[in-house]
């Protein structure tokens, strides 16, 4: 790290032991795990467009065409483990320095590195969900109905996007066979929050109240490029909560930032981590 990055952590390292950090994460902090994020540094989004439900509930193809490029999609997300950002912000939480931890991912990884009470605005791809009857099942035993389903599908991904989505030329998807709930037959889906999608009001609410009761808001790998994230930085300064924003890259939160580190999140936080048990130390 260069020398004002250097300060910059220090400063951000000072706010983080006053404890009452509350944390919003974006896919930036996944992309140490293998899972690309939406946009670059340069804030450019990448060529895919994410699904959106109006395509998904509306057009039988193009939902087929989706869980075929899912199911390729899975065997990264699926495996992906969790990074040293991840277990960074766990430690924290596990310190009492957190006041709460929103994420806009949809991969798990908080959990997966001990994270608890993790509220998960888009939802997460770990669950499917039944647009019909409205039951909830987990993503293993889809994978192995879909596998058994589709037992000629050989298909490699080119590329696999930060919502389990993957670039896949539609010859590869010739007959893929989609599967339905086992229980009325319905239509599956990932129990997450598409595009044109409403995130669920107790999700939001509840964000809402964390950044109420915060001292800082700590915003980690994201570019708050759409209002899902951005409209928490902007009650946080509604309310003088202090905002600080980690991201390689560009962020619409600069104009609202007390603070901006552009640097990669795996050198800044597991620093963060080391400083703050210090910090912490020389108090007691």
């Amino acid at each position: 790290m260069d020398f004002e990055v250097v300060e910059q952590v220090a400063r951000l390292d000072g706010w983080l032991g006053e404890g009452g950090v509350v944390v919003l994460s974006g896919a930036g902090l996944s992309t140490d795990s293998g899972i690309p994020d939406y946009r670059g540094p340069s804030g450019s989004a990448r060529r895919n467009t994410p699904m959106t439900y109006q395509t998904f509930t509306g057009d039988p193809v193009a939902r087929r065409r989706y869980w075929a490029r899912s199911h390729l999609g899975w065997r990264t997300i699926g495996r992906a483990a969790p990074n040293d950002g991840h277990r960074a912000v766990a430690r924290w939480q596990e310190r009492g320095l957190l006041h709460g931890l929103i994420t806009q991912n949809v991969d798990g990884l908080h959990q997966a590195a001990g994270a608890r009470d993790v509220v998960e605005l888009h939802g997460n791809l770990a669950r499917i969900t039944c647009l019909d009857c409205g039951g909830l099942s987990g993503r293993a035993d889809l994978e192995h109905r879909l596998t058994a389903a589709n037992p000629d599908f050989s298909a490699v991904a080119s590329a696999v996007n930060a919502d389990g989505d993957v670039e896949l030329d539609d010859a590869e998807l010739d007959g893929f066979a989609v599967v339905d709930c086992l229980s009325c037959g319905g239509t599956l889906k990932p129990d997450v929050v598409y595009f044109g999608e409403t995130v669920p009001a107790d999700r939001v609410s509840r964000a809402f109240e964390l950044v109420a009761g915060a001292r800082t808001l700590l915003v980690l790998g994201s570019s708050l490029t759409v209002m899902s994230g951005r409209r928490f930085v902007l009650r946080a300064v509604k309310q003088g909560v202090r905002v600080a924003i980690v991201n390689r890259g560009v962020t619409r939160g600069e104009p609202y930032a007390d603070l901006l580190i552009d640097a990669p999140l795996g050198v800044v936080l597991p620093n963060l981590a080391r400083e703050t048990e210090t910090y912490r130390l020389l108090r007691q």
